[in-house]
Formats: structure tokens, C-alpha cells, sequence
């Protein structure tokens, strides 16, 4: 379908999905679904690495001490949110621009934190049980 236009409200029995298709093999990748509940695309980070932008949500399994995470620069507006699910250890996130803060330390299950992009970097929203430094 292309782009369309609506001039009124847009409704739906079933929910919507915001989806991407593989323009090579037509397969197609939900990435969030909005109905009763939004669910929100997951990233599944295991150890030291890079949370992504693509996902809205990372799902945080520390594999061991003081493991180093990135977060590359987002869209304004972009919300991204990561929880500690389960604990091998700490991590410590340290996107590339950010607004007010040079690190979060993740120490702990249940340890989480939500930022938003703005046209001046990463912003901290809200979380609970972090280390913000």
C-alpha cells in the first residue's frame, strides 16, 4: 500500500502493526503492534555490546562485570527503553550523544531506563534502579 492521506479518524476491530518488508524476499517483520496493548519491538542483548536503535525495547542479560554498552545516535522522538532481565554481572551504557548524563550503570534485575532523542542527544525520562552518572 502507498502512503495514504486521512481526513477523518482511522479506526480498527483488530489493532494496527507497524511492519517492514524485505524488498529481496517479500518477507514481512512486525515491529510493533497497537491494539488493547502496544507491544513494543524487542532487542535480545546477552554481554558487552550495542544497543540498538531499530528496537524500541532491549531485554538486558549481563554476562559477566562492568560489560560496555553503546547507543549509536536515534531520530528525535525516538524512545528507547532498556531493562536489566537478568543478572550475570553490571553494564554500563554510554550512548554516543547525550543530554545531562555520561553513563548508566545497570547493576541489578529489574534495573531500568527510559530516554528519548532530542535534537540535542540522548535524554533521560525516567528509571528506576540505575546509577546515572
Amino acid at each position: 500500500m502507498a502512503n495514504t492521506t486521512f481526513t477523518g479518524p482511522v479506526r480498527s476491530e483488530n489493532g494496527f502493526q507497524s511492519i517492514t518488508k524485505n524488498a529481496t524476499t517479500g518477507a514481512v517483520t512486525v515491529n510493533s503492534s497497537f491494539g488493547t496493548d502496544v507491544i513494543l519491538s524487542t532487542q535480545s542483548l546477552s554481554g558487552a555490546g550495542a544497543v540498538n536503535i531499530t528496537n524500541a525495547f532491549t531485554s538486558l542479560t549481563t554476562t559477566g562485570a562492568t560489560q560496555a554498552l553503546t547507543l549509536a545516535d536515534g531520530s528525535v522522538g525516538e524512545v528507547k527503553v532498556i531493562v536489566h532481565t537478568v543478572d550475570g554481572g553490571s553494564a554500563v551504557l554510554t550512548p554516543t550523544t547525550k543530554i545531562g548524563f555520561s553513563t548508566i550503570t545497570f547493576a541489578a534485575v529489574g534495573d531500568s531506563a527510559m530516554l528519548i532523542y532530542t535534537s540535542a542527544g540522548w535524554a533521560i525520562i525516567g528509571s528506576k534502579g540505575v546509577t546515572i552518572a
